[in-house]
């Protein structure tokens, strides 16, 4: 079958010219003589900057991962940076993570970078990415860019920006490095790069990184108590085998067991249908190997080490998950508590989280006097709090993608000083004859019982993004009035940037960029956010419900009864 269709076939027509290497001409005429879905897909849209940067399936197309759509981005921010800053010699970072190509385009990216002149500092083998963040501080960057597709499956790709503050690009800066990339042509492209102006760079940052990551979880748990942890930890296939083993020997974590048939980076991630720890799936080696040696805590990093999975001994001994909800509460709190205990308590604390996110964290930040800022979903925009509030101290930071920041030396989600964190924590625990897990429940004695899950549903392709567009504009049309037999009585549409009060009428505005959120509020005290992914081929719900737990023996009780109250929503949501 031969495509047709004009309007692709007018995409398409550049990509046949000596512009593009005969390879990539070659694939797409394969796919015009027979996969015009694939050549569809392929050339439908421009890829787009998404929550986390730009991912997207490798192959030859406007909408794929490739030497020329990222040669293209890499053009334009030159082009930017040079215009940022005309007077001062430039100077990116690049990193890059276990994916197929990605050492390959992370080469590409720092030839075009240096054919503008640019120096460029690019690790040798691949890196975490909170390492990349790090880098660009360290080393006075202008801007850095890490390889990745994060957890997303084996045929991703992806290309994360960073500015020089070592936060991702956020809104208006993104849109005006956007409309930069916009305005090129790939023929603009600068590939013929200055191999003087590359240096390669690796132990002597990972130093680096280490020495601060210990250092910003430093609090005085001793050395005996970190001997007594007993810790499982799969590095999923991924990158944080280069840093994590190493970080948490040198804290005194010595009693670490790796799960070796997942210890080597491999882009095919041949041991998991999924490598991402967010999925009770991609830690089942782990899980066994930890009820093997009945280790104290099990820990698990998606490919490119910014999030974490955390498993602890639950009532009856069994290891149970923690989601990225629970994480999140028991580190800030921790971390909040350790603060209020310092000699020095630097003026006005605050932490940080998302709009998606346990409303448990503004409860939680309250009750230690320190406020809890709220940003769009992706780490981004909680980096973005640390430069917008200098004049505040930044404790930590964390989202319910199994995310988390520990002060502001990297400015992204990093697991690598999370996993050591969570060790601390747990140690700590085991001292006082408790776990991760006996900790959690005395908080929602504390503060309330707070009870989360997420629902994805997946919508690949052209019509896939059609349907998750018609799912959430009938939302808006004909928005719920009832959920579960509870009313509603608030609604947030983040792309409108109003938050309506349906008791009274009364509209406010949201004072945050605009995103395609919608949140709707119950009588009931219930939370339910909608919104598509900015990274993959999804449309997200997520649920928030909650109870005061009268004692820690009712704990199952109540436990149950928001279980039935999370099913009754979904059933109403029909997802």
């Amino acid at each position: 079958m031969v495509y047709h269709d004009p309007a692709i076939l007018e995409k398409v027509a550049p990509w046949l010219t000596d512009t593009f290497d005969k390879v990539t001409q070659q694939e797409i005429k394969e796919n015009i003589a027979h996969n015009p879905e694939e050549l569809a897909d392929s050339f439908y849209k421009n890829l787009e900057f998404g929550t986390g940067g730009m991912r997207g399936v490798m192959g030859a197309g406007t909408n794929r991962i490739n030497k020329y759509t990222l040669g293209k981005n890499t053009q334009g921010i030159s082009n930017y940076l040079k215009t940022a800053f005309p007077d001062e010699q430039l100077k990116v970072a690049i990193a890059y993570d276990c994916r197929h190509n990605s050492k390959e385009l992370a080469k590409v990216v720092a030839d075009v970078f240096s054919a503008n002149g640019i120096k460029v500092f690019l690790f040798s083998d691949l890196r975490p990415t909170p390492e990349l963040s790090f880098t660009v501080r360290h080393l006075q960057c202008h801007c850095g860019i890490v390889l990745t597709a994060s957890h997303n499956p084996p045929e991703y790709n992806g290309y994360k920006v960073y500015w020089q503050d070592g936060g991702q690009l956020v809104y208006p800066q993104d849109q005006k490095i956007i409309k930069v990339i916009d305005s090129l042509d790939f023929s603009d492209i600068q590939f013929d790069g200055d191999q003087n102006l590359i240096t390669y760079i690796d132990k002597e940052i990972d130093t680096e990184f280490i020495n601060a990551s210990v250092h910003n979880v430093s609090f005085g748990v001793s050395k005996e108590t970190k001997e007594k942890l007993s810790i499982v930890f799969t590095s999923l296939h991924g990158t944080s085998i280069t840093l994590v083993p190493d970080t948490l020997q040198q804290a005194g974590f010595t009693n670490l067991h790796i799960v070796k048939e997942q210890e080597q980076p491999d882009g095919d991630f041949p041991t998991v249908a999924s490598p991402n720890p967010e999925e009770t799936a991609a830690l089942k080696m782990a899980l066994e190997l930890g009820n093997t040696l009945n280790a104290d805590i099990v820990i698990g990093t998606d490919p490119d080490c910014d999030r974490l999975g955390v498993a602890v001994r639950g009532d009856n001994g069994d290891l149970t998950i923690l989601n990225g909800n629970q994480t999140m509460i028991l580190m800030s709190d921790y971390l909040m508590n350790r603060f209020r205990e310092s000699a020095t308590q630097p003026p006005n604390p605050f932490v940080g989280s998302t709009i998606v996110s346990t409303p448990m964290m503004d409860v939680l930040a309250a009750s230690y006097d320190v406020e809890c800022k709220t940003g769009l979903t992706g780490f981004k925009w909680i980096a973005k709090m640390i430069v917008d509030f200098p004049e505040q101290h930044f404790i930590g930071g964390g989202e319910e993608s199994f995310g988390f920041m520990v002060g502001d030396f990297v400015r992204d989600k990093d697991a690598v000083t999370a996993t050591l964190l969570a060790c601390s924590i747990a140690a700590e625990a085991k001292k006082e004859g408790k776990t991760l897990f006996d900790i959690l429940k005395e908080l929602y004695l504390k503060h309330g019982f707070y009870k989360e899950t997420l629902i994805s549903l997946v919508k690949k392709g052209q019509s896939g993004a059609e349907e998750i567009k018609q799912m959430l504009s009938k939302l808006r049309l004909e928005p719920m009035k009832e959920i579960n037999g509870s009313k509603v009585i608030r609604v947030e549409d983040y792309k409108t940037s109003t938050s309506k009060d349906l008791i009274t009428g009364v509209e406010t505005t949201i004072d945050i960029p605009t995103s395609n959120v919608l949140i709707f509020y119950t009588e009931d005290g219930s939370k339910i956010a909608a919104r598509p992914s900015g990274t993959e081929p999804k449309i997200k719900f997520y649920i928030s419900v909650h109870e005061q737990l009268p004692s820690l023996s009712a704990y199952d009780t109540i436990a149950a009864k928001l279980e039935d109250r999370i099913a009754g929503i979904q059933s109403d949501l029909s997802v």
